[in-house]
């Protein structure tokens, strides 16, 4: 990471919190960045406030969605760089609240632009969208070309907030790009509903663990770690002219089913007996979605540096540490 480069500079970070906020806005930190961080509800068990870092940045408090909060945080603290993170992650509850989510992620997204948009001192934008945005096509791997059509709730707002993104940046010529990970996983993510977080947990309780779907999906994972530095190098090189307005894939290229990832988690733990209960109940979730990262190691010339197996170590070491500490 390029510390000379954030060193004293003042960047926002929406969604701070948040399990991708939090790891992001630690390493914000430690490379001396000036770190304001919106907060709309308290999380106590969250990476950032118990690795001891909430302190060490200035919080605000609000939500995403008021323009005049945004308007006001991006003046008072002079931001250069804004991290637009904040977003309602969970599918089943976008199922659930569809009218939450697109208020959040939609309405968030356009905000924060706004905001950015008016600002004197914004100079660069990172606007967190998702593979979920491309939806369903029957050609793999996701390249950045293909066409967004989200079907589902989540993959609307997020499809919706993408465009949104790069309207700015076309119309307005703003310093603006757009990241579509693969699925995010490490320690910290305490969505005990997801594959990771959910499984490890099962098996450091030496329980069975759950899969809510038939096992077969195919998805694309990405350690945190790899995810915080594909953010940062976007965000050092956003003032070359061929990056502003792109969107960029990042993920490992190397898509694995639910039922391998479960297999993985359940090796490195040393159960070696457990075997999972498959209960085939997940509405609304594509079959197979995965991405190609190629223009990313091309243009920025970023690549992963975790596998699959070492990104999961981490991972149960993490939370073998949270659970001992939170059930004792």
């Amino acid at each position: 990471m390029a510390t000379d480069f954030w060193f004293d500079r003042p960047t926002l970070v929406t969604g701070c919190t948040g399990f991708l906020g939090s790891w992001l806005t630690i390493s914000l930190v430690d490379a001396g960045a000036r770190v304001v961080g919106l907060v709309r509800d308290e999380v106590p068990h969250s990476h950032l406030r118990r690795a001891g870092y909430l302190e060490r940045l200035n919080t605000v408090r609000g939500d995403v969605t008021r323009h005049e909060l945004m308007e006001r945080v991006l003046n008072e603290y002079e931001i250069e760089v804004v991290f637009h993170l904040a977003a309602q992650t969970i599918v089943p509850i976008a199922n659930r609240a569809p009218l939450s989510t697109f208020e959040t992620n939609i309405k968030g997204t356009w905000t924060v632009l706004e905001a950015a948009r008016r600002s004197p001192t914004v100079q660069r934008v990172i606007v967190a969208s998702s593979d979920k945005a491309y939806g369903v096509h029957e050609t793999l791997p996701y390249t950045e070309d293909a066409p967004l059509r989200g079907c589902y709730p989540y993959d609307v707002s997020k499809t919706c907030a993408d465009l949104i993104a790069q309207a700015y940046a076309a119309t307005y010529r703003q310093a603006i790009a757009v990241t579509r990970c693969a699925n995010l996983y490490g320690g910290g993510d305490l969505n005990w509903s997801r594959i990771f977080p959910g499984t490890i947990r099962s098996v450091l309780r030496n329980e069975r663990p759950v899969i809510r779907s038939d096992g077969t999906m195919l998805r694309d994972y990405l350690y945190i770690r790899d995810a915080v530095s594909a953010y940062l190098a976007l965000a050092e090189q956003l003032e070359r002219p061929e990056l502003r307005g792109e969107a960029l894939n990042f993920g490992m290229d190397n898509p694995k089913s639910v039922l391998e990832i479960v297999q993985t988690v359940i090796a490195v733990s040393g159960h070696p007996e457990l075997e999972s209960i498959v209960l085939n109940e997940a509405p609304n979730e594509i079959p197979a979605q995965y991405l190609s990262s190629e223009k990313a190691r091309r243009m920025l010339g970023w690549k992963p540096a975790y596998s699959l197996e070492e990104g999961v170590r981490e991972t149960m070491a993490w939370y073998g540490e949270f659970l001992g500490e939170t059930n004792g």
